[in-house]
């Protein structure tokens, strides 16, 4: 060249920075490798620079910028990109000037590769770039655990954006994060990028989510008093194992190791030891980086007592001597700061229920360290009287005002009490209509002494349309539909229409109810309904029994206080109860009519059979304090009803239950509950108790045993000639529990059940499957009933039931015969003996040998224990069993398995 060039480029402008005054006159090409944006401002800091040999004068002077061009750009214009550096035409080219060009060029992270050109003969300078480029797409692979969109929302790089090394190292960052929130620390992700045309450029992240990371121990350190099994049954984050398989507080989660801080504290502030601190808590990533270790470092210090406990109140109605004499802790008691947090709420709600709403009670808690006791003083703050201003009902569109005004507790005018404002929150939502945990809220009014209470609802939808199938243990193949509005015109009535059917029953019916009948608390309702069932007291499928119900029902409730009330009704019922008159029909007797035979149906079945009309009158006691009716965690529901069949019809019975359950939270997440039952029926007229309206107890009340599996029952044990020796002996008699043998379950004039239960609580993830399980205790009987009359045929020929025609004669098969003599049929007749002198072969049933014995019916209880699971399954509710009978009676039938499904769609 005639002329000297100068060329710097990204990659050596750092250098030229240690020797510009040198280098300034030698011509340098070299190229960027990387384009990294970042490392180019690393390499481009200022570095002291070494003693050099005075350049030439001319060197040092430089050449003045005449022009300045731009080469390979595509998508930006040259006018752009010249503004992103300081040199111009006009100015003296040097190196330091090129060096900071280049900075800039770099701080922009638009360009994969850049240089400067500079021609000392022509003062040209040329800036050339080659553009980074345009992501066409962002790809995700390997992620299973997170979805694409939860990914997406919190990474930057996005289509048709500018392709940088720097953004995407920054995305890697996030995904990583993203999966330590998740527990996932072995989690890597590993950029890839696919060139394109038109330079273009697919970004692929692959993703390596690793195994979610547990907690493999906790440690404790410092602690003498309480053992570290003890401490950690405390926290919540729990260490892996095989029996923490649904729980997801195994996981590494620093949120909850903070909490976990908290919880240690409180425990031992409950136990007296105040000064209890934690010193140090550590989370380290095992070298697999799999799981953590982590290890708390703790200091108890000295255990306090209660020293001076003492209430003092300003406000006039409330005398500090008898608070104080109300106190649940006293001088001498091991100090408990959970116990001063509940007389602390336990003071404020009693302000609030005698109208104090914004009374302020305070405790100050003064250490003694000499003596180590902590004294107590508990300040109520003197406020004044509030008065219910006024209520405001919000948000309801459908809901008519009325009908959650008439759920307060409290009206306008009324001192102020916590106590019904929290009743008035508890029935709005037992009410079903609107959003959960909603609450009254409390406004200032328009004086200090006034308050305005507001119900601030979201409505939900009321209507339910059900359908629903599925299977069950006790009644194989099950259809449920129904459609119900609970909240009919906004009025709160119910209107309701059902069908069920499955392999046993077949039910319909239409319902009404008027909670407040004219804006009063009286409520009334109405049922019309028909049921069938069969084959339900036989537990042998070659039974065919059936009782149709058809009737209606009308209600009256009214409320006696709060949480009683009282239940009137009446049931008109029209029933019929039948069976195959061809398999239990016979005419025994000869007297020409045939009726249901004993010995094939028995006689409790027999009794019961006709068509007959069920006039009851009814009354039931209610008493309810559960905080929901769907799935109470505590409270009592409990129910005595008494009924009187015989006011016209013709059955006549009085028949009394109690039933009644108590839930309580343990803690934890443990559900604590017991329910017991009974009931009497008690028969007066001319005939017994029928067996359909007795009670009887087994599966689907009684876990453990099968369906009426428990009480009296008939059982005819048959003889069988097990070893084929022709002969029939009372060895032959088949055992009390072979399935061969005829089982009648006659049910009993009393009975009595109670259940305990625990549901244990599990993590977070499997409550989102809706898994509840629980073990359970069941004790019951059902007993009392006439002792039947029992058969027993003789042996070895058995009994044998003749068919008989309608005069009562026997009626035999006679064969016919042709001219030669053969046999070609048979004819019914009602000779024992032929034409031809043969006897005649007789018609009608034969029962081999038995004996019948009566046995179960005691009062003895029947006990049985077991663990079961709710699971709120994609199928519809599930329900399973597993329970062994502990106590039993000779005679009782026992199941140790038992399910039921269903499906919603």
């Amino acid at each position: 060249m005639g002329s000297r060039a100068r060329t710097i480029s990204a990659s050596h402008y750092a250098a030229a920075l240690l020797g510009c005054t040198m280098l300034a006159g030698l011509p340098t090409a070299a190229m960027a490798q990387d384009g990294d944006a970042a490392a180019a401002q690393q390499q481009a800091q200022p570095a002291p620079a070494p003693a050099a040999t005075p350049a030439p004068a001319a060197s040092q002077q430089g050449t003045v910028i005449r022009t300045i061009a731009v080469a390979g750009a595509q998508r930006l214009e040259p006018e752009t990109i010249v503004s992103y550096i300081q040199l111009r035409p006009g100015m003296v080219y040097t190196a330091a000037a090129a060096d900071q060009a280049l900075i800039d060029l770099a701080n922009t992270e638009l360009f994969a590769d850049f240089r400067i050109d500079f021609n000392d003969a022509t003062g040209a300078l040329t800036i050339a770039v080659e553009e980074n480029p345009i992501i066409n797409r962002v790809l995700l692979e390997g992620n299973r655990r997170l979805e694409n969109d939860e990914i997406s929302e919190e990474i930057n790089l996005r289509p048709r954006q500018i392709f940088t090394r720097s953004r995407v190292r920054a995305d890697v960052a996030r995904i990583i994060e993203l999966y330590k929130r998740q527990g996932r620390f072995a989690a890597t992700v590993e950029p890839q990028m696919v060139m394109l045309d038109q330079n273009r450029v697919d970004v692929i992240f692959e993703i390596s989510e690793g195994p979610k990371s547990k907690v493999r121990q906790i440690n404790i350190i410092g602690n003498e008093v309480f053992p570290d099994s003890q401490l950690r049954s405390e926290m919540l984050t729990r260490e892996d194992s095989l029996l923490s398989f649904f729980s997801s507080n195994t996981s590494y989660d620093p949120d909850r190791m903070a909490y976990d801080q908290q919880l240690l504290r409180q425990y031992y502030l409950t136990q007296g030891y105040a000064d209890f601190r934690v010193i140090s808590a550590v989370a380290e990533l095992t070298p697999d980086r799999r799981d953590f270790i982590i290890t708390y470092v703790v200091e108890e210090g000295e255990r306090y007592k209660f020293g001076d406990v003492e209430v003092v109140s300003q406000l006039r109605d409330f005398q500090s001597d008898v608070l104080t004499q109300q106190l649940t802790i006293a001088t001498g008691d091991w100090y408990n700061a959970e116990r001063v947090d509940q007389i602390e709420e336990g003071l404020t709600e009693t302000a609030g229920a005698f109208g104090y709403a914004f009374a302020d009670v305070r405790p100050r808690i003064v250490r003694n360290a000499e003596d180590r006791t902590m004294d107590v003083t508990f300040t109520i703050s003197d406020a004044p009287r509030v008065y219910v201003e006024a209520i405001e009902v919000n948000g309801n569109t459908l809901t008519q005002d009325k009908v959650i005004r008439r759920e307060f507790r409290i009206a306008e005018g009324d001192a102020f009490s916590t106590l019904q404002v929290a009743r008035t929150t508890a029935r709005i939502n037992s009410l079903g209509y609107f959003q959960e945990n909603f609450e009254v809220t409390q406004v200032e009014g328009s004086s200090p002494d006034r308050i305005i209470l507001q119900a601030n609802v979201q409505e939900e939808p009321t209507g339910q349309l059900s359908l629903s199938a599925g299977f069950s243990s006790l009644e194989s193949f099950i259809f449920n539909g129904s459609i119900q509005q609970n909240n009919f015109r906004g009025r709160g009535q119910t209107i309701g229409l059902g069908i069920n059917y499955s392999r046993y029953s077949r039910s319909a019916n239409i319902s009404f109810t008027e909670p407040k009948v004219f804006d009063r608390d009286i409520a009334v309702g109405a049922d019309i309904y028909r049921n069938e069932y069969n084959n339900g007291y036989f537990d042998r499928d070659s039974a065919t029994y059936e009782q149709t119900t058809t009737g209606f029902g009308v209600r009256v409730g009214v409320p006696l206080s709060e949480y009683i009330n009282l239940l009137g009704r009446y049931t008109l019922n029209y029933q019929q109860i039948t069976v195959d008159e061809t398999q239990f029909f016979a005419d025994f007797d000869g007297d020409g009519v045939s009726q249901c035979e004993p010995l094939i149906a028995g006689r409790y079945l027999c009794d019961a059979l006709g068509n007959r009309l069920q006039s009851i009158l009814g009354a039931s006691f209610n008493y309810n304090t559960l905080n929901s009716r769907q799935r109470p965690t505590a409270g009592t529901n409990a129910s005595l009803s008494f009924d009187i069949a015989g006011l016209g019809g013709d059955t006549q019975y009085a028949r009394a239950r109690l039933n009644a359950a108590r839930y309580w939270n343990l803690g934890a997440g443990f559900i604590g509950s017991v329910s017991i039952e009974g009931g009497y029926i008690y028969g007066w007229g001319d005939e017994d108790v029928l067996l359909t309206d007795r009670f009887f107890l087994g599966e689907g009340q009684m876990r453990g045993f099968d369906v009426r599996g428990i009480g009296p029952r008939v059982i005819r044990r048959f003889y069988v000639d097990e070893n084929a020796d022709g002969a029939i002996d009372a060895a032959d008699l088949l055992p009390l529990g072979d399935d061969r043998n005829q089982d009648d379950s006659l049910g009993g004039n009393a009975y009595y059940l109670a259940r305990a239960e625990v549901e244990i609580p599990l993590g977070s993830g499997a409550r989102n499957l809706g898994l509840r399980p629980s073990v359970f205790v069941d004790v019951g009987s059902v007993f009392n009933v006439t002792r039947p009359q029992l058969t027993e045929s003789p042996l070895p020929d058995g009994l044998f039931i003749p068919q008989r025609d309608g005069s009562g004669n026997p009626l035999f098969l006679q064969p016919t015969r042709d001219a030669s003599g053969a046999i070609t049929g048979t004819t019914l007749v009602i000779s024992p003996i032929g034409p031809d002198g043969s006897t005649n072969q007789p018609v009608g049933q034969a029962l081999p040998p038995f004996i019948e014995e009566f046995v179960g019916d005691t009062p003895s209880p029947r006990v049985s224990a077991g663990i079961g699971v709710n699971w709120n399954s994609p199928f519809g509710p599930f329900r399973i069993d597993l329970a062994y009978a502990l106590l039993k009676e000779r005679g009782d039938e026992t199941k140790l398995f038992s399910f039921n499904v269903g499906t919603q769609f």
